[in-house]
């Protein structure tokens, strides 16, 4: 069973609000959350704690949220929070490079709260040219570390299922290397912003079959020499199989967490396609993502903002988390915002 880190943080015997003490939101059961006073984490050596200020919503979050007899509930307070930024108010022993008052992204755990331990390898500074702005920097770690698996190249055809913020991101990350990029999805407004960030064709994901020809038609029988899944269900991953060309490369960005997936190895081995799974579990690998991430959005080539269409507070995550769900008009990503 997941755990989501229990045992991290204590809750408030009496509900009081103290410099110990900070506001963070607990999922009690499927679909319910609150946000209760609870003791403020302490780092320990080699961590640092940062004040939040805001934590991107992910949609790893929602079988969670849904309800799995495999997840224990309550969830930590804090826990599923995992794309934050704020600033380092307290430093653990034995860290170096990092000082209290630094503006950071982090890769930690727990952060749908006031604050939010992290180890000191596991955060990036954020330069000047990032004040003010939000910075969810775990989803854009992610970003460039399957686009460095995917190893695009110049002038390969690059077919992306799925525009999300991962998929709008990978949109512009590959166009700017010079591939041409076919974005397939289901909304309207999810083609509209793929063209944005660099689409050169865009085909609307409703019929297996015709996408297929769409993509033939647009390639020739060659079909796509890169493939990036970014939804994480069945039918996305099948489709995505069909649209590689042979020796090409199948990469799988989606976060297929509810349940085991059926693939055609026949198609695949008659391709002689690679296969890759781009999710990476090395702390020293996901780190780099971020590094790189930080130094595009500071430096222009990327700018995320646009990405950021909905905003909640704290109190706000039940509402975040419908709407990650539901995806309203318009939606791409949500932030949780603290004061």
């Amino acid at each position: 069973m997941l755990d989501f880190g229990r045992g991290k943080y204590m809750n408030a015997d009496d509900g009081s609000r103290s410099d110990t003490m900070m506001r963070a939101a607990v999922v009690a059961a499927p679909g319910t959350v609150a946000v209760d006073t609870v003791a403020r984490p302490q780092p320990g050596p080699g961590e640092v704690r940062i004040a939040i200020e805001g934590c991107g919503v992910c949609a790893s979050n929602l079988l969670p949220w849904k309800g799995s007899e495999w997840i224990n509930y309550p969830i930590d307070p804090g826990g599923m929070g995992h794309e934050s930024w704020g600033t380092i108010d307290e430093i653990g022993e034995g860290v170096q490079g990092l000082a209290v008052g630094d503006r950071v992204a982090a890769l930690s755990g727990q952060s749908y709260a006031e604050y939010d331990l992290a180890q000191a390898g596991a955060v990036v500074k954020l330069p000047p040219e990032l004040d003010g702005q939000p910075f969810p920097g775990e989803p854009l770690a992610c970003a460039f570390n399957i686009f460095r698996r995917a190893d695009v190249k110049p002038g390969q055809t690059v077919a992306i299922v799925g525009i999300g913020f991962l998929g709008a991101v990978l949109t512009k990350l590959a166009s700017d290397a010079g591939a041409r990029v076919i974005a397939i999805s289901r909304r309207s407004s999810s083609l509209d912003l793929a063209r944005e960030y660099g689409a050169a064709k865009t085909i609307v994901m409703d019929d297996h079959w015709r996408i297929i020809e769409d993509v033939k038609a647009i390639t020739g029988e060659p079909l796509c020499e890169r493939v990036i899944e970014c939804v994480g269900y069945q039918w996305p991953l099948d489709l995505a199989g069909e649209l590689v060309g042979f020796g090409g490369k199948l990469v799988v960005a989606g976060y297929h967490q509810d349940g085991p997936r059926q693939v055609n190895m026949q198609m695949w081995n008659w391709k002689g396609i690679d296969v890759i799974n781009a999710h990476e579990r090395d702390p020293a690998v996901q780190l780099q993502g971020l590094q790189e991430a930080v130094e595009a959005v500071a430096s222009g080539r990327l700018d995320p903002k646009p990405l950021y269409t909905h905003r909640y507070p704290l109190e706000g995550l039940g509402e975040a988390l419908d709407a990650t769900r539901d995806k309203p008009d318009g939606f791409v990503k949500a932030l949780v915002i603290l004061p």
